[in-house]
């Protein structure tokens, strides 16, 4: 399992603020209005049913599940990312975006991606991916979990896992469970402003002179 408090891991350290705050970009790009009809849906009273999907099979299900959780599992504070829904949520884009764009490259991009981590944990340690451990999970994950690391040959599923990880964020943050786990207060009146906490203002502006890699990269001012 990654270690949520560790950056350099394939998992979202929900403790550390600015990467958080640097996954709700990744909402408004990769889902844009999209996102809210996800968080819409999840408020409705009335129950629907179980969920029925509209592009996995079976066993692309079970490993889009696994793979989710594996980049935000649960922890003391909040749900993991399939109990937020967002293998719902990421089955819902890649038809969306199939019917919006007229292609399927998002869904041969994630599909292909999956079949990669099938291929190489079966060659590997002779089972599918969602079946092996945790540790031989995230050690095919530390393969193309990090771009600048990553071998030339896995520049393919470097981008797969990239895409994949964003639609979690995407999806987790514009989930009911997920948008209360922001640390954000919204439209809320207070008595008085004292505007930001200066140690916190100190970090902002340290990355933003230095950089700072998150689950987006954000470059230093001037770059």
């Amino acid at each position: 399992m990654a270690d949520k408090n560790n950056t350099e891991t394939p998992g979202v350290s929900r403790r550390d603020i600015f990467q958080i705050l640097s996954a709700v970009p990744a909402v408004a790009a990769v889902t844009g209005d999209h996102a809210h009809m996800h968080m819409a849906a999840q408020t409705e009273s009335a129950p629907k049913g179980p969920y029925r999907r509209q592009t996995f099979d079976d066993h692309q299900w079970h490993t889009v599940n696994v793979l989710c959780d594996l980049i935000i599992p649960a922890d003391d504070r909040s749900v993991s990312a399939s109990q937020a829904g967002v293998p719902e949520f990421i089955d819902d884009w890649i038809a969306f975006r199939t019917e919006q764009d007229g292609n399927m490259n998002l869904r041969a991009e994630i599909f292909g991606g999956l079949m990669w981590l099938d291929r190489e944990s079966n060659r590997l340690f002779q089972k599918t991916f969602s079946t092996a451990s945790v540790d031989q999970q995230k050690q095919l994950l530390d393969r193309i979990a990090y771009p600048s690391k990553a071998a030339k040959d896995d520049s393919q599923w470097v981008a797969f896992f990239n895409q994949f990880r964003s639609l979690t964020v995407g999806g987790f943050f514009s989930s009911k469970p997920g948008v209360a786990d922001l640390p954000y207060l919204g439209n809320r009146a207070v008595a008085e402003w004292k505007g930001c906490d200066p140690k916190v203002w100190a970090i902002i502006e340290e990355r933003m002179k230095t950089g700072y890699k998150g689950i987006l990269e954000a470059k230093p001012w001037g770059a």
